[in-house]
């Protein structure tokens, strides 16, 4: 009659050690992959990959072919993320870095890997400053990680001009610096704010080879000109034939909405809510005429 048994561990570390050593090793590696823009020969072992994770396993299909496989090409993963991704899955564990995080992140979402992406998700929210902050930010509104676009948006709320000034700010898309410019919260006056998406649309325009008026056409409308007073409302206006920021269209409605704040002197006549004051808008004399102050 059979027995039951009893299930006992030996230790982890010595385990974890013999296959961390296999990581990129083409000790009795079956599959290679040349992976990143410097297309980095990258060693690895099919059965590991394919039990550990889905996409590997439809990648890789059940057995390889006849001969010397030919390397698999991930082309837009760099080298460093990817044998980032081959440590946790050969050990379960992964020493992360800041320069390298976001990259790791965006391999674990794509790759299906779920617990790697808490465990960048966890490490992000630890080193979240003002040069990763934008970065971050890009990512989570890329693959819809609301818990970490709500933590970048309320880091760069706190530290707005700084961030404002990032190389990662510059490449923000669109969809990504909407939620900023719909933020009340703000510590930033919205003359330097106004120029920040002109810096913003002078980068896009040059990547993609558009107008700046056409890049900043999605988010303008979000910028609140009526905070600014006369003599820079005209600055920008003169500023804006020389070189367009504000579509024609748009500035024909959002510049005379703000005019017509000051000539009327209620905030609450503007269509939509361009009054509202930000945490870091700087007074002004018509300010005390705006409805909705922020608190």
């Amino acid at each position: 009659m059979e027995t039951s048994g009893l299930v006992v561990h030996g230790q982890d570390a010595p385990f974890s050690t013999a296959l961390r050593s296999l990581v990129n090793n083409p000790w009795y590696s079956d599959v290679r992959f040349v992976v990143g823009q410097e297309r980095q020969e990258v060693f690895a072992h099919r059965c590991l990959l394919a039990c550990r994770c889905n996409f590997f396993q439809r990648l890789l299909g059940t057995e390889p072919g006849p001969g010397v496989p030919s390397p698999v090409v991930l082309s837009t993963v760099p080298a460093e993320a990817f044998l980032a991704v081959l440590e946790f899955l050969y050990t379960n564990s992964v020493k992360l870095h800041r320069q390298s995080v976001l990259e790791v992140l965006t391999a674990a979402v794509e790759y299906g890997l779920e617990e790697l992406r808490k465990l960048c998700l966890e490490y992000v929210v630890k080193v979240l400053d003002v040069e990763l902050v934008c970065e971050a930010l890009q990512v989570a509104v890329t693959f819809g990680l609301r818990p970490l676009q709500e933590r970048c948006i309320a880091f760069i709320e706190v530290h707005s001009q700084e961030a404002l000034r990032t190389r990662g700010f510059l490449e923000l898309s669109a969809t990504a610096l909407l939620p900023l410019l719909r933020s009340d919260k703000l510590c930033v006056d919205e003359a330097e704010l106004v120029q920040a998406a002109r810096n913003w649309a002078r980068v896009g325009a040059a990547v993609l080879e558009r107008p700046v008026a056409e890049v900043a056409a999605p988010v303008v409308p979000e910028l609140r000109l009526a905070l600014l007073a006369p003599a820079e409302l005209s600055a920008l206006e003169e500023q804006n034939r020389r070189e367009p920021l504000i579509p024609v269209r748009t500035q024909v409605e959002q510049i005379v909405e703000a005019w017509k704040c000051h000539a009327l002197r209620r905030g609450d006549a503007v269509r939509g809510a361009p009054c509202r004051c930000r945490r870091g808008t700087l007074p002004r004399e018509h300010h005390r005429f705006l409805d909705l102050p922020f608190k």
